[in-house]
């Protein structure tokens, strides 16, 4: 018996230019599903462990890694370890974390090392960083293998603004320290990446013919930007964003991923059975 794919039943909150675009792109010969993770298929939280994807938007995600010729990833500023804590991501699916510093691309992959340079580079930003978390109430400090990520979403706006102006202040002109701001998040690193390149990476490597992507934060914008004719790019939430189309929040994702696991397992049950899986 074939499952059915088709969306839960309720209100459609889904433009009627962004359901046709889904359906054009789910007729690609081989479809790359990128996705950040934190304010796109998880709701923000203010704990980042506490993050878990809504349960409609992981049951289509998986639905969709299951498919022929479909791909799917998450590309996410969280180091890898932590994505796959809070994610709990279907085996197949292709990980990107640390804002594309480290990549798990199955069995075998190598993990990110950094030489004695950007490890001693590492201590320094950590020592500044802990330095002025110790002065702002409310704010903390986040590790990832190639950088530390000054959180700022339970402080004060006032102590907020401060702290991440005091840290730009301080690491904005050394060299081989990279920054990027995000949602009440500065992020830095010692290795230069970001979302775009991921993206770019990941068509390469799985040669998908289309992809789409969907992110809810600045650093997505990267990502975005390198989307290609006859991709789909997705923002999540009412910021400015050069995507083509919008939803508002995560519940909304859940309902992009049913109807694109929909019109993708139509398409593919439309093949020659000789064709499925080549």
């Amino acid at each position: 018996m074939t499952p059915d794919t088709r969306p839960a039943k309720g209100p459609l909150t889904l433009s009627p230019e962004l359901r046709e675009a889904i359906r054009r792109v789910a007729q690609t010969e081989h479809l790359l599903v990128a996705m950040d993770f934190d304010g796109t298929i998880s709701p923000i939280v203010n704990r980042a462990d506490d993050a878990r994807p809504l349960p409609r938007s992981a049951i289509a995600f998986a639905g969709l890694a299951a498919l022929p010729r479909t791909t799917t990833a998450l590309i996410s500023g969280r180091a890898l370890a932590s994505l796959r804590g809070v994610a709990s991501p279907p085996v197949d699916t292709l990980l990107i974390g640390s804002h594309g510093a480290e990549a798990w691309l199955g069995p075998g992959s190598t993990e990110l090392t950094l030489d004695e340079d950007q490890r001693e580079l590492l201590s320094e930003v950590r020592s500044i960083l802990e330095g002025i978390v110790a002065e702002a109430p409310g704010t903390l400090l986040e590790e990832k293998p190639a950088g530390v990520v000054l959180h700022t979403r339970l402080a004060a706006d006032d102590v907020a603004e401060d702290a991440v102006a005091a840290a730009r202040s301080l690491l904005q002109e050394r060299k081989g320290v990279f920054l990027k701001n995000g949602k009440r998040v500065l992020e830095t690193s010692v290795v230069n990446a970001s979302k775009g390149e991921a993206v770019t990476f990941l068509r390469q490597i799985t040669g998908a013919t289309s992809v789409l992507f969907a992110g809810d934060d600045t650093t997505d914008e990267d990502a975005l930007a390198r989307l290609e004719p006859g991709d789909v790019g997705v923002k999540v939430g009412l910021d400015f964003t050069q995507a083509e189309f919008r939803v508002e929040a995560p519940v909304h994702v859940a309902e992009l991923l049913e109807t694109l696991l929909h019109e993708r397992s139509l398409a593919v049950a439309e093949e020659a059975p000789g064709q499925l899986g080549s």
